[in-house]
C-alpha cells in the first residue's frame, strides 16, 4: 500500500472485474475507496471460486483494502446516500467509478445536477453501449486463432481475464487525466471507456492491424514460439519445463554461453547465412535452434538447468501451477 492517493475518495459501482480491479489499483496508491452493492450482496458476490462455505475468494480479491455500504437504491432514501457520498464536496470527493449501465440513478446528467464538477469514469462493454465481455472482446479481436498449438486450426480462448485488465488500468489513467484537469480547469465530465476499444487499440498499437492492413497478413500461429524473435519451452530431464527467451544480442549471447552451444550455432550460422545476433534471425532459424537447445536440456535436470542459466543471467522462467507458485516463489513473484 502506498500514499500517492492519500486523502482522495473513489466511489465505486461495480461488478465482476474491470472497475473493481480499477478501484482495487487506487485503492493500493492510498485513495479511500467505497464500493456501493445492493443490500444482500452485487452480482459477483457469490463467483467462483469459492471456500468450502461458499464465500467469493475472487470478490475477496478484487475487494481488499475497499470500504463497503449496502444500499437499496430503489429507494428515495438509498439514493439520497448514495448521490451525497458520489457528490460531496471538496477537491478529494466526486469521483464516480462504475462497470454498470450509467442509467437511472447512476446516470451521469443525474449526478452533474448534484455536483457540476462530477467525474465520472464509466467502462461500457462496446462504444454504442451494448454489452460484452472480456472472452467475446477476444473472441471479436482475432486473439484466439493465434493461439493454442500451431497444428491446431481451432480458436482457443485465453484463461487470463486481459481486456478487463487493460480497460481497469486505463480506466485509473482516465480518472487521473481528469482530475488533474479539474484541479487546472475546475472542469469535470464524463470519462466513457469500452471494453472493445481497449483490445482493439491494443491490436493497433501493437501491429497487428498494420500487418493485416499494410502486409495483407494474419500473424501466423506459433504455438509457444514467440513471434518475430527467439522464445520457446523445453522439458528437463527429470520432467520439468521452462520457458526460455532471447530478445536482444545480450540474452542471446548469455543463452548460448549457459548451454554451451556456440559452434553449434555456428554452424547454423553458416548453413543458412544468418547472424544469430540479430532477433528476426533466430525467429528465422527457430527450427534448428530449438533441436539444438532440445538436446541440452534433455540432459539435465531442472536443479542443473536453473543453476547454469541463472549464474549466466539468462532471461528464463519455470512452469508452474499457481499452487507452486504460491508454495515455493519464483524470480518473477519474490
Amino acid at each position: 500500500m502506498y500514499e500517492m492517493l492519500k486523502g482522495m475518495r473513489i466511489i465505486e459501482v461495480s461488478a465482476f472485474i474491470a472497475a473493481p480491479y480499477a478501484g482495487l489499483s487506487l485503492g493500493q496508491m492510498g485513495a479511500e475507496v467505497i464500493r456501493i452493492d445492493p443490500i444482500g450482496g452485487g452480482l459477483d458476490y457469490r463467483r467462483w471460486p469459492v471456500t468450502g462455505d461458499n464465500k467469493s475468494l475472487y470478490w475477496a480479491g478484487l475487494n481488499k483494502g475497499k470500504k463497503s455500504i449496502a444500499l437499496n437504491v430503489r429507494s428515495d432514501e438509498g439514493r439520497d446516500i448514495a448521490h451525497a457520498l458520489m457528490t460531496a464536496p471538496g477537491s478529494d470527493n466526486g469521483f464516480v467509478l462504475t462497470n454498470l449501465p450509467p442509467r437511472g440513478w447512476l446516470e451521469y446528467g443525474v449526478l452533474k445536477e448534484k455536483r457540476d464538477d462530477l467525474i465520472m469514469v464509466s467502462i461500457v462493454g462496446n462504444r454504442d453501449g451494448s454489452v460484452a465481455l472480456d472472452y467475446t472482446v477476444n473472441a471479436a479481436a482475432g486473439f484466439p486463432f493465434l493461439t493454442g498449438p500451431v497444428e491446431y486450426d481451432k480458436p482457443v480462448n485465453h484463461v487470463m481475464p486481459v481486456w478487463d485488465v487493460v480497460a481497469a488500468l486505463s480506466a485509473v489513467q482516465g480518472l487521473m487525466a481528469a482530475d488533474r484537469r479539474r484541479r487546472e480547469t475546475g472542469e469535470g465530465g464524463l470519462v466513457q471507456l469500452a471494453l472493445s476499444d481497449t483490445a482493439f487499440a491494443t491490436l493497433s498499437h501493437l501491429g497487428y492491424v498494420a500487418e493485416a492492413e499494410i502486409n495483407g497478413e494474419n500473424r501466423p500461429k506459433t504455438g509457444n514460439h514467440v513471434f518475430g524473435t527467439y522464445g520457446q519451452d523445453f522439458e528437463t530431464a527429470d520432467g520439468r519445463r521452462v520457458m526460455i527467451t532471447a530478445f536482444t544480442a545480450r540474452h542471446w549471447q548469455v543463452l548460448v554461453e549457459a548451454t554451451n552451444t556456440a559452434e553449434e550455432m555456428r554452424k547454423i550460422e553458416k548453413k543458412l547465412g544468418l547472424d544469430l545476433r540479430l532477433e528476426e534471425n533466430r525467429y528465422a532459424a527457430r527450427k534448428p535452434i530449438t533441436d539444438i537447445f532440445r538436446d541440452w536440456f534433455k540432459r539435465y535436470d531442472f536443479a542443473t538447468v536453473s543453476s547454469k542459466l541463472g549464474e549466466a543471467g539468462a532471461c528464463w522462467g519455470p512452469y508452474q501451477s499457481v499452487s507452486e507458485a504460491v508454495a515455493g516463489g519464483s524470480k518473477a513473484f519474490n
